[in-house]
């Protein structure tokens, strides 16, 4: 993915990913957009790739919302048939993935910014006509789905159109020139305009809950236990208890290829520093609980990667052992010449403390740019970091559960040049399996 011209790719999504603030339509003001700015920048640097980012794994909703708002108000001169197209599908589930009030802020705000391109009258018709809750939504928010119809073709010519419909015109030349070619599903449109403009229902209840789900909601159990933290992990935790091996290692084979089957090959080298010192063993009922999961991300990356360099400090993962020394187990990861350097380690530097943090201040000034970032496995996701953060100026990340790898990967990649075309591929994959989602929607 192309870098942006005002700010990098990780620096992007952890905006995404985490300000949740709200847009908001004031009345008979101007619309509340207070990051409007950045997302115009990233639109304009890389149209496509920005687009794809939405879709990214943990985006917070009204961040969603932004990128739907950005690409359906921007113009799209200039970029050919195949970005079109992306921006297009990109739309769509975004429009279906959203929560429908969210959707219809963005409606709204584009009416407030009077964007009317012709990719903005396609997606907010196909909204307002073809969502699958269409009929709910035409009963509860008639009045508000009317301005956005009619801002979508122009009053004249909307009004034209359900007056028409209402004499008995269902598929005339005016309704498909002007209407009906907009839509995937035109036979649907007759029907639902003359809701549109039909009384009001009173009290009718509008649908809250996305027709898409664009992140499943992983269902954890309340308490959380060494062995409930996902699949490789509990396996992995069983194999070093002393199970039976066999069993264990063709069973942990198949998580693993269950895990990997969705995400393409990370075409550069990763250098992952594998902190295998006594800490992460832990004790008690968490006995092996972070060191597995430590574990369970290098099988990941073994498979994904092109090329994984793994540097272990300490002990070793079967035999964890002795204090921290990640400095020195950077600089070797370094000299493996690497896209990208992932340290994985719980957070206690007991050996030379405050020295990770030297080493990595003084790496640019000796000409090193390799991106270096921290992984931090975690026992719950409630876990305190504040004083387990050896280097705070590195790019960090918490994990505890399997179900949080397609994040990390997401992050992680998206530190290097290498993992640009990596990101974009694994959203175009993304991209394809929810275009399938809304293929049976529509059956």
């Amino acid at each position: 993915m192309r870098r942006h011209t005002t700010m990098d790719t990780p620096t992007l999504l952890a905006h995404l990913e985490t300000d949740c603030a709200p847009l908001t339509l004031p009345r008979g003001g101007t619309l509340c957009w207070d990051d409007a700015d950045l997302h115009r920048a990233a639109h304009a640097a890389d149209p496509e790739g920005y687009a794809l980012l939405g879709l990214a794994p943990g985006v917070r909703p009204w961040q969603r919302a932004r990128v739907l708002l950005q690409v359906l108000a921007a113009s799209q001169a200039g970029l050919d048939d195949q970005a079109r197209a992306t921006l297009a599908r990109v739309s769509r589930a975004l429009s279906l993935a959203l929560p429908p009030a969210h959707v219809v802020t963005v409606l709204l705000g584009l009416r407030r910014l009077r964007a009317n391109h012709k990719h903005t009258t396609r997606a907010v018709l196909r909204f307002v006509l073809e969502h699958p809750d269409a009929d709910a939504l035409i009963a509860a928010r008639r009045p508000v789905l009317v301005d956005c119809f009619e801002h979508a073709l122009g009053k004249a010519t909307a009004r034209g159109c359900a007056r028409r419909i209402a004499e008995g015109d269902t598929g005339s030349d005016y309704l498909q020139r002007r209407l009906l070619r907009f839509l995937t599903a035109p036979e649907r449109a007759p029907a639902r305009v003359a809701a549109l403009y039909a009384p009001a229902h009173p009290g009718a209840e509008p649908p809250h809950e996305p027709a898409l789900h664009l992140d499943d909601a992983s269902e954890h159990t309340p308490t959380v236990t060494a062995t409930n933290r996902g699949e490789i992990a509990a396996t992995l935790v069983h194999l070093y208890r002393g199970g039976p091996a066999e069993e264990l290692y063709t069973a942990l084979g198949r998580y693993l290829s269950t895990a990997v089957a969705g995400y393409p090959p990370f075409p550069g080298t990763v250098a992952l520093v594998l902190d295998a010192s006594a800490s992460m063993r832990g004790y008690g009922d968490r006995e092996w609980a972070v060191l597995s999961q430590a574990a369970a991300l290098r099988m990941v990356l073994s498979e994904v990667c092109r090329r994984l360099e793994v540097v272990e400090v300490g002990g070793q993962e079967r035999i964890p052992r002795g204090a921290t020394d990640l400095a020195l187990g950077v600089l070797d990861a370094l000299g493996t010449a690497p896209d990208l350097v992932a340290v994985v380690s719980d957070g206690y530097e007991n050996l030379f403390p405050g020295d990770l943090a030297r080493v990595v201040a003084t790496l640019p000034r000796t000409g090193v740019t390799t991106p270096v970032v921290f992984c931090h496995p975690m026992f719950t996701a409630g876990d305190d970091l504040t004083l387990r953060r050896p280097a705070p100026a590195l790019p960090q990340r918490g994990f505890w559960h399997q179900d949080d790898f397609a994040e990390l990967l997401t992050w992680m990649f998206g530190h290097c040049a290498a993992g640009e075309p990596w990101l974009r591929a694994a959203l175009h994959r993304r991209l394809d399996a929810l275009d399938r989602e809304i293929g049976r929607l529509r059956a």
